[in-house]
């Protein structure tokens, strides 16, 4: 089969499209033929060896797919279709190994790419959210950098919800996209006056929750607007930055940052199984902003750390 191989950490050129030999399924595991995979960015900063978590080379990265099972323990599963969160052997290929904790069923109505763009970002989002910021319906929400996967994620899950929900983004298409998603508002974070104009789409009452998503650049900024008992949900960070503590004492007010890495199974099981209802009423829908063909993988690393996000971003088998 046609996998990705990374033989060295570097540039996205280590990304290798290369032929590797067919999987070997040993009893407990999923073999799972994958139509799609998600790319998502802790796949950038693992590849280029600066993560804290580095696999042993070589390896085929990639955690989120979506196809076909071809073979299981349990054989009701064989030809279902799924989506994985997690695998055993990496999804940039054309199959995966997974366990059965790793498996989650695709809704007829939902395309593969769409499915593979669940595991990551809608399940950091979830986590985001409801486990470690608290959220609550009719609070306010500020998803700064909105248009991207866990953005876009939290939009609609924020929606099911029922919070107030404003966004920010880079592009025009990217504001239009996070409406069209479900926020009350959207401004762009290049506008020179973006902050004040948020603020007063709240009445200037400033917003329960911020789902920060590069925390070097806003964080300082994402404080003065927090309300009384705010808490900041630091979803993403490419670098340090500089705040002033003291608009965290004025309203008594967290940043707290989160990992999927710490979700237990059980809230994995409760994730997963928000996120199946959403699918199943349609309450949740992913959107893709771009499809690669799979061996052209550098070209989605370079994709998925631009500037611009509008949706997310999967390798086509």
């Amino acid at each position: 089969m046609n996998a990705i191989r990374v033989s060295a950490f570097g540039e996205p050129a280590v990304l290798d499209y290369v032929e590797v030999p067919t999987l070997s399924r040993e009893p407990g595991q999923v073999l799972v033929r994958l139509h799609a995979a998600g790319v998502n960015p802790v796949e950038a900063y693992v590849r280029a060896g600066k993560y804290a978590r580095l696999p042993a080379l070589p390896y085929t990265p990639g955690t989120d797919g979506a196809g076909v099972v071809a073979a299981a323990d349990d054989a009701g599963l064989v030809g279902k279709r799924v989506y994985t969160a997690g695998s055993v052997t990496g999804t940039y290929a054309e199959e995966a190994l997974c366990t059965p904790e790793q498996v989650h069923p695709l809704p007829d109505h939902v395309s593969y790419e769409q499915g593979a763009a669940l595991g990551v970002p809608y399940a950091t989002a979830a986590w985001a959210l409801f486990k470690r910021g608290g959220a609550r319906a009719g609070e306010t929400l500020l998803i700064h950098g909105a248009s991207g996967g866990v953005g876009l994620a939290a939009v609609q899950l924020a929606k099911e919800a029922g919070l107030r929900i404003i966004g920010t983004a880079g592009t025009a298409e990217g504001i239009e996209l996070i409406l069209r998603n479900g926020a009350e508002a959207a401004f762009n974070h290049h506008d020179a006056d973006y902050l004040s104009r948020m603020q007063a789409a709240v009445g200037g009452s400033g917003f329960d929750i911020i789902l920060e998503m590069m925390a070097n650049k806003n964080l300082g900024k994402d404080l003065p607007l927090l309300a009384k008992y705010g808490r900041v949900v630091v979803v993403g960070s490419r670098g340090p930055v500089e705040i002033d503590a003291r608009n965290l004492m004025l309203r008594e007010a967290d940043i707290r940052g989160i990992t999927l890495f710490s979700a237990t199974p059980a809230d994995l099981v409760e994730i997963h199984g928000r996120i199946g209802a959403g699918l199943a009423d349609g309450a949740l829908a992913p959107v893709i902003g771009a499809s690669v063909p799979l061996r052209e993988a550098a070209r989605a690393h370079e994709l998925i750390m631009g500037s611009g996000a509008r949706g997310k971003i999967v390798l086509t088998m």
